[in-house]
């Protein structure tokens, strides 16, 4: 994202959930916000993942999509970040965490490995509200 407004936004957006945990109101707003810097910006994938995020936060009042499972290294992938990645594996994922990394992969979307994984959001979130498009 280029728009300064919407790095701020995301990044308060990730502070307050940190912070407070998933309050539903405030996070569906301020995404509910994100997403129209993000389509101004003309960012497809990050409009499709935010929408369908604020819509099953505020359905659901939680977020209850896991974090993606991680494939195999492919050439030219960063080790340590695999290695981070295999860690947090093997601990149990609450929504909130799933979230925080969701949107921490919003923050370099244009990263292909990032990319790829919001997509794999974008299908999680399709499937979880029973969409089909």
């Amino acid at each position: 994202m280029e728009n300064i407004k919407a790095q701020k936004l995301l990044n308060k957006i990730q502070r307050d959930l940190m912070r407070n945990g998933i309050i539903t109101n405030t996070i569906v707003e301020d995404l509910k916000e994100l997403r129209k810097f993000v389509v101004e910006e003309n960012i497809p994938l990050l409009a499709k993942v935010t929408r369908l995020t604020y819509e099953h936060i505020g359905e659901h009042e939680d977020f209850l999509i896991a974090i993606p499972d991680d494939e195999p290294i492919e050439a030219g992938e960063d080790v340590e970040e695999a290695e981070e990645t295999e860690i947090a594996e093997n601990e149990p994922i609450t929504g909130q965490e799933s979230l925080e990394y969701m949107l921490s992969l919003m923050a370099e979307h244009d990263n292909k490995v990032n990319e790829l994984e919001l997509r794999e959001y974008v299908n999680a979130l399709k499937e979880h509200a029973g969409e089909d498009y």
